[in-house]
């Protein structure tokens, strides 16, 4: 059986999910609005504002970028608003248009929402980052609650995070689902032992679909309802 199929299998077995914990950006929403914000549009400014070449600026930036991957600051919009001295606030609400849903999201939002399961939103943005994407795409009705890393200090990728989610929401492990697009994410969630581990194949719909080699997968979301007749899973 192949990984994808794999996800297919999953995405019938509802009766042995209560919770599901998805990812916001490339998972629900299109990842296109983040690398156009981090790799041309920050770059841009930065060269503007240095008066050097946006190549330029983009390497070193990058290298600024690669020195905290992983880290909760790779995602704190205070921390780069002062170590790049931008307020990245306001630039990405100068560009909060171009936030969209991935493809059939709604659907999937949807269907979830009418199954009565507990949908949680789990996402490493920080949290001004995740109003200007609220305030830019209507989808907050469809969660019963929002939580994001910066609340207990760590983000996805560190082992700490998964039991401090635990202990917040009360969920049960053997019994949930959680949709990501990153790897390294998916992974420490596994560690944990989160019983349905599954991955987002294309989380930007400006670069081809991977190929996920390590876990179930899905095209978009709603794969995960199985047939298109299907209403609710």
């Amino acid at each position: 059986m192949t990984e994808r199929n794999k996800a297919k299998q999953l995405s019938v077995d509802w009766s042995h999910c209560d919770t599901v914990l998805l990812d916001m950006d490339g998972t629900m929403l299109d990842l296109a609005f983040d690398h156009y914000f981090w790799r041309e549009l920050v770059p841009a400014r930065i060269a503007l504002k240095r008066n050097i070449s946006e190549a330029d600026a983009r390497t070193r930036l990058f290298e600024l970028f690669a020195a905290k991957e992983g880290t909760l600051q790779w995602y704190c919009l205070e921390y780069w608003s002062q170590a790049l001295d931008l307020d990245m606030v306001a630039l990405k609400r100068s560009i909060s248009h171009k936030v969209g849903f991935l493809p059939d999201t709604r659907r999937f939002l949807s269907a979830a929402k009418k199954s009565h399961r507990r949908l949680i939103l789990v996402t490493n943005a920080h949290p001004e980052a995740l109003r200007v994407k609220l305030s830019a795409v209507d989808f907050d009705h469809y969660f019963d609650g929002m939580v994001t890393s910066h609340e207990f200090g760590y983000p996805k990728e560190h082992e700490a995070f998964w039991p401090a989610l635990q202990a917040s929401l009360g969920f049960d492990r053997s019994r949930s689902l959680f949709v990501d697009d990153s790897l390294s994410v998916l992974r420490a969630a596994r560690d944990y032992g989160i019983n349905r581990v599954v991955a987002v194949e294309r989380p930007d719909t400006g670069v081809p679909a991977r190929t996920i080699e390590d876990f179930a997968s899905v095209h978009s979301l709603d794969d995960l309802l199985g047939p298109k007749t299907t209403s609710a899973p």
